[in-house]
């Protein structure tokens, strides 16, 4: 089972711009074994975000092997010709560690801030990964579409890697993953996912239609995780600063169907997550790879956690990776 380390680019608002303790992190996570370091993309955010795209391109200066993913850029808001040029070039500075992942997004705020409409995501969606898909793969594109216009594009230097980097989609219902199915390699599963929901989606999505320029369907299943050598160890490091990411969450996602999951108790969080002692997560991650997951990415620094805390999960889940950390 490969491992992600979903990395917090919340800014401190009395330490910005400083990404030193993300550096630290991946860098140890490049150490233990871990598959990729995996970022997400959020605005209007009045404490700070690091921005994803410039954050993705420090973090491949400052390590050598682990993948670089994300999971996942607001693929609506942003222009295609644009997003496909900057990741090409991601995937170029990194020699070719890239995944590309994607995500309709759900905010009206960060929608109206790129001066786009919520009803228009799916369309739009659609149109930015076909358009990125053919950027990457094409000597020359001609487009047009419902939102974009491009007459003999090329990209140059395309990505490193042939036939290109593979693109991740998130979502949870049936059209979602359909989608996903279709135009994109792998599915990204939400953080409030249950377990007793995940094998009829998964099933789902391996079951749709590929389309023409799919290079497969992996499922990532994405998860809160924190491994310790106890179980009260591993929750009193992590449920304090996790509640009040998820009392943020409550807001976010008020017009989500899924924003009542953020107020549940600790039981049924921890019923969905990778928290605990060692040997727990280690039972929890074979039952997700029983489930038929490819791979997980784990979450295991909210933002208020401190930087010796998340390092010391790191090292817990590189036990059992076999990267025989020290630090």
């Amino acid at each position: 089972m490969r491992l992600g380390l979903y990395v917090n680019l919340y800014a401190d608002k009395d330490d910005r711009p400083r990404l030193a303790d993300a550096v630290e992190q991946v860098r140890l996570a490049e150490q233990a074994g871990f598959a990729w370091a995996v970022l997400g993309e959020r605005h209007l955010h009045r404490p700070g975000y690091h921005e994803a795209l410039t954050s993705l391109a420090y973090l491949a200066a400052h390590t050598d092997r682990i993948g670089l993913a994300t999971a996942g850029l607001i693929a609506p808001v942003h222009h295609p010709v644009h997003l496909a040029e900057t990741l090409a070039h991601i995937d170029v500075l990194s020699g070719g560690r890239l995944t590309a992942g994607f995500v309709l997004g759900y905010r009206p705020e960060e929608f109206t801030l790129y001066g786009t409409q919520p009803h228009e995501r799916v369309s739009r969606f659609e149109e930015c990964v076909d358009l990125v898909t053919r950027l990457w793969t094409e000597d020359k594109v001609t487009h047009e579409g419902r939102w974009h216009r491009v007459e003999d594009a090329f990209l140059s230097p395309r990505p490193v890697q042939s036939p290109r980097p593979r693109i991740w989609n998130g979502g949870r219902v049936p059209a979602a993953l359909e989608r996903t199915a279709y135009l994109c390699d792998g599915w990204t599963t939400s953080f409030n996912e249950t377990d007793e929901e995940l094998p009829q989606k998964i099933a789902l999505y391996r079951a749709a239609p590929r389309g023409p320029r799919s290079l497969g369907a992996e499922v990532i299943v994405c998860r809160e995780g924190y491994a310790a050598p106890t179980t009260q160890q591993a929750r009193a490091a992590l449920e304090r600063p996790l509640r009040r990411l998820y009392d943020a969450y409550g807001d976010w996602k008020r017009t989500s169907a899924d924003a009542a999951r953020y107020a549940q108790p600790w039981e049924d969080i921890a019923a969905r997550s990778v928290i605990g002692s060692t040997a727990e997560c280690q039972d929890r991650i074979a039952r997700y790879a029983e489930m038929g997951a490819d791979a997980l990415v784990l979450r295991i620094q909210p933002p208020g956690m401190p930087q010796a805390d998340a390092l010391k999960a790191i090292e817990g889940f590189g036990s059992l990776l076999g990267g025989g950390l020290t630090t």
